[in-house]
C-alpha cells in the first residue's frame, strides 16, 4: 500500500529562505525642530569669528537635552569670511554621547524653506560639541537687493533635529507566518457615506446650497447638534436646518472633519472654520483652526487675530497674538487693523495694554516721585 504525500507546508511553498527565529530592531527616533529670527541682520556688528546665539531648546521627550543655533554673520575663519556660518550645538547632555541627523533652511519671504543642507548621516553630539556648515551661504547672496531671504532685514532660519533616542530588540520563533490585521477604514467609510449621500435623514441649506447628512453622526460628534436632534425643536420635526451665517465651502469642510476628522482646506478656511467649531463646540477642529492661524501671525493681521480670537473664546490664539503684539507693538499701532480695533473693542485694547505693561514692567523701573507744590 502506497503511502499518500503530505500536502506541502506553507514554509516550503514559499520561494524565499524561512528562518527558525526571527528578531526586529527599532531604533527609536526623536524628532524637533527650532525657528530663530534675527531682527535686522544687515547690520549686525560681528566680526569673523564673532557668532550670534539662539536661546537653547529641547525636545518634550527630553528637556535634559539643551541645543542651540550659533551664526557667525561674517564667517567662522578666515577660509568662511566671505559667507554666514552656521551650526547646531549640544549645550547641555547627561549622557556620555548622542546621535543626530540634522537639517538647516532659511524661510524666505513666502515662509518657504529655501538652501537646504542636511546632514548625510547621523553625526555623534558630546556636550558643547557642534555641528554645521561654515560656508551656509554667501553674504552677497544672503543680502540680495530683492531681500527673498531677509525680508523686512529678518534672518529666519528653521531647523529640524532626528535624535536617536533608544534601540529596542524584539526576538522569537517563527513557528507560522504572522496574521497581518488591516489598517482600520473607519473614517474613510463614514466618509463615503458622506460623500454618496448614503440612508441620509436630515438635509442642510446652506446659502442656497443642499447637503444630506445623518442625524446620529452629527449627533456623536456635537453637542450643540444632539441638542437639536434630541429636543421637540423645528430642525427635529422637518429633518431640516437653514444655516445662514456660514459660507458653503466652510460647512463643507467642517462636515468633512465631522465625518473623517480632517478639514481638507484647513490652511485656506480657518478663520470662518474656527468660527464653525466655536458655535457646533468642536473643541479638536478649533484648536487645529487656532494652531494654523497661530503660524500665520504677522504684523499686518495681529490685531484681526486679537480680536478673532477673543470673539471665539480661541484662548491659544489669544495668548499667541498678545506675545506676537508686545513684540512688535510699535508697528502693529500703526496698522488698519489695530485702528479699527481701538475703535470697535476697547476693553481688549485696555487688557492689551495691561498686557504689555505687565511684560515690561521690570523694565520700567520704580514710578517717579510728584514733586510737592509750594
Amino acid at each position: 500500500m502506497s503511502r499518500v504525500p503530505s500536502p506541502a507546508s506553507l514554509a516550503e511553498m514559499s520561494s524565499g529562505p524561512v528562518a527558525d527565529s526571527r528578531s526586529h530592531t527599532q531604533i527609536q527616533v526623536v524628532k524637533f525642530s527650532h525657528m530663530w529670527t534675527i531682527s535686522n541682520f544687515s547690520i549686525c556688528p560681528q566680526e569673523m569669528g564673532e557668532f550670534i546665539q539662539s536661546s537653547t531648546f529641547s525636545s518634550e521627550a527630553n528637556d535634559q537635552l539643551k541645543w542651540c543655533l550659533r551664526v557667525y554673520p561674517k564667517g567662522k575663519n578666515e577660509e568662511s569670511k566671505d559667507y554666514v556660518s552656521l551650526y547646531l550645538i549640544l549645550l547641555s547632555c547627561p549622557k556620555s554621547e548622542l546621535w543626530a541627523k540634522f537639517k538647516m533652511s532659511i524661510l524666505n519671504d513666502k515662509g518657504e524653506e529655501t538652501r537646504n543642507f542636511k546632514s548625510p548621516k547621523a553625526n555623534r553630539f558630546v556636550q558643547g560639541k557642534d555641528w554645521g556648515y561654515k560656508k551656509f551661504i554667501l553674504r552677497d547672496v544672503l543680502l540680495n537687493e530683492d531681500y527673498r531671504f531677509v525680508p523686512d532685514d529678518k534672518l529666519t532660519l528653521f531647523c529640524e533635529v532626528n535624535m536617536v533616542q533608544d534601540s529596542v530588540t524584539i526576538s522569537g520563533q517563527n513557528h507560522r507566518k504572522m496574521v497581518k490585521v488591516p489598517e482600520c477604514q473607519l473614517a474613510n467609510e463614514l466618509g463615503g457615506l458622506w460623500e454618496n449621500s448614503w440612508f441620509t435623514d436630515c438635509c442642510f441649506c446652506v446659502a442656497g446650497q443642499e447637503f444630506q447628512a445623518h442625524k446620529a453622526i452629527l449627533a456623536a460628534r456635537s453637542p450643540v447638534f444632539r441638542a437639536m436632534f434630541g429636543h421637540v425643536m423645528q430642525e427635529s420635526i422637518t429633518n431640516r436646518v437653514e444655516i445662514i451665517d456660514m459660507e458653503p465651502g466652510v460647512f463643507k469642510d467642517m462636515m468633512c472633519f465631522i465625518y473623517m476628522g480632517k478639514a481638507p482646506n484647513l490652511d485656506k478656511m480657518a478663520d470662518g472654520l474656527l468660527a464653525a467649531a466655536d458655535k457646533y463646540a468642536l473643541e479638536r477642529l478649533k484648536v487645529m483652526c487656532e494652531e494654523v492661524l497661530s503660524s500665520q501671525l504677522s504684523v499686518e493681521n495681529a490685531a484681526e487675530m486679537l480680536t478673532l480670537a477673543d470673539f471665539h473664546s480661541a484662548d491659544q490664539l489669544k495668548t499667541q497674538a498678545v506675545d506676537f503684539i508686545n513684540s512688535h507693538a510699535e508697528d502693529v499701532m500703526e496698522t488698519e487693523g489695530w485702528q479699527a480695533m481701538v475703535a470697535s473693542n476697547p476693553s481688549l485694547v485696555t487688557e492689551l495694554y495691561c498686557s504689555l505693561a505687565s511684560a515690561q514692567g521690570c523694565c520700567l523701573g520704580p514710578p517717579r516721585k510728584r514733586l510737592k507744590q509750594s
